[in-house]
């Protein structure tokens, strides 16, 4: 049984920063690629970041230069370093991880959520 637990997020100011996390338990498994996505209230859940296990990023245009997505396959850990952050930034944020157990194809994998709120 593979269960994603995240830990972060919170109020902060306005050009203020956060530190996301997520980590998977469990057995038996690899993580390839890795995400980040956030929904903001009455809005669709959108991706923020990828990684994958190679170390290869992507960020979408509205967070580039200034979230840092990075990840420790050691640990099975995820992380996104949140910089300048702004109001547009509040939502739900979701880790997600596409792990392979045994010779299975990727199996999606979501964490439970984290608020993040900017506000002054």
């Amino acid at each position: 049984q593979v269960q994603l637990a995240q830990s972060g997020g919170g109020l902060v100011q306005p050009g203020g920063s956060l530190r996301l996390s997520c980590a998977a338990s469990g057995s038996l498994f690899i993580v390839d690629d890795m995400h980040w996505y956030r929904q903001a209230p009455g809005k669709q859940r959108d991706l923020v970041a990828s990684i994958t296990r190679g170390g290869s990023t992507n960020y979408a245009d509205s967070v580039k230069g200034r979230f840092t997505i990075s990840r420790d396959n050691a640990e099975n850990m995820l992380y996104l370093q949140m910089n300048s952050l702004k109001p547009e930034d509040t939502a739900v944020y979701y880790c997600l991880f596409q792990l392979r157990i045994g010779f299975s194809p990727d199996i999606d994998y979501w964490g439970q959520g984290s608020q993040v709120t900017v506000s002054s």
